[in-house]
């Protein structure tokens, strides 16, 4: 299993509403093999301030065990050479063995003061799985990463991706659910 590049995605949920279509999408991409969610927390925070977190994956155990296995070489290599890589793998496959939880209860409480009432919060860790042959490829040409980022609607207009029209339709569509967005 190559492991693609990873990204951290921070969505929030105004009175969150949900009918399953947020999992459905992302198990929709796990079976096309676009993305894996490796570690998902969804925090929950109601009217009166009480919060609920919940761990989500959609790793099989097995895929869980090997993605272990390779965090936990990588960091025993970085510590002691290929006899850590060895340990680290173990280890790290042992640790994973009923799921992978990259997310600890500490980053639940870290995004906390940050969670208006009556919202929610949801933390995925991604993996690309779509784009391991297009970093393969950056990499045996001697390129590396710079920054990455998620592009506004508002700004593919300059670009004539979009009208203007169609941009503020997009904008308004990601960001309704924003505190303090306008409507």
């Amino acid at each position: 299993m190559a492991v693609g590049p990873v990204q951290l995605v921070v969505l929030g949920f105004k009175s969150p509403d949900f009918h399953g279509e947020v999992i459905a999408e992302l198990e929709r991409l796990r079976e096309s093999d676009t993305v894996k969610v490796i570690d998902a927390l969804a925090v929950y925070k109601d009217a009166e301030g009480d919060i609920e977190v919940e761990h989500l994956s959609n790793l099989t155990q097995e895929e869980a065990v090997e993605v272990g296995s390779k965090i936990g070489a990588l960091i025993g290599l970085g510590f002691a050479g290929e006899e850590g890589a060895e340990a680290g793998a173990e280890l790290g496959g042992e640790a994973t063995a009923d799921g992978v939880h990259a997310f600890s209860d500490q980053d639940a409480w870290d995004v906390i003061a940050e969670i208006p009432n009556d919202s929610a919060t949801a933390l995925i860790l991604l993996e690309h799985h779509w784009a391991v042959p297009l970093r393969d490829a950056v990499a045996r040409a001697g390129g590396f990463r710079i920054a990455d980022n998620f592009i506004s609607p508002l700004d593919l207009v300059v670009i004539g991706m979009v009208t203007a029209e169609e941009a503020a339709h997009l904008h308004d569509m990601e960001t309704a659910g924003a505190v303090g967005a306008e409507s």
